[in-house]
């Protein structure tokens, strides 16, 4: 799908993030010359378009006093892995949660949910709740701790695009 001259300029504007202000999208409508709610418009159409996944905010865990984040890693029986695997996403501490395939016979697991914590003992708790709600339909599991920061960004055009 071709991106218009707006699409390009409100990418732009907010691929390093919205602005941390009250009315964010009124700020960035400011910077392209229209309204928040044109900016909040065509967000929503391109989400809907698949343009872009989604709008949230994405947290330093560190800077927030979270020094201890780990991917738990689970195998999980396929016929229950969706089922568990929203029980999951929905617990307290579960930034983020989702199915991927097993790579058999080296990587067994299925289900992987990111877990933060103030230290290893604070995840490893939040991972024992996990296995406790898989219950039997879990072969097994892992915690894999997170040894470097990695710089999150969103949508960026490349220089050819812009």
């Amino acid at each position: 799908m071709a991106l218009s001259e707006f699409d390009r300029e409100l990418i732009a504007a907010t691929q390093s993030g919205l602005p941390l202000v009250a009315r964010p999208y009124e700020a960035v409508g400011a910077m392209l010359g229209v309204g928040g709610d044109v900016v909040r418009e065509r967000l929503g159409q391109m989400l809907a378009e698949g343009l872009i996944r989604r709008i949230g905010a994405v947290p330093n865990h560190y800077r927030l006093g979270y020094l201890a984040n780990g991917m738990t890693v689970w195998d999980v029986a396929d016929e229950r892995v969706d089922e568990l695997g929203e029980r999951v996403g929905a617990l307290a501490g579960v930034s983020h949660c989702y199915r991927r395939p097993r790579e058999l016979p080296l990587w067994p697991y299925n289900l992987f949910a990111m877990l933060h914590g103030r230290s290893r003992e604070e995840v490893e708790h939040q991972a024992a709740r996990i296995r406790a709600l898989l219950g039997e339909a879990c072969r097994g599991g892992e915690i894999l701790y997170s040894s470097a920061i990695l710089k999150k960004t969103g949508l960026r055009l490349s220089p050819h695009e812009g």
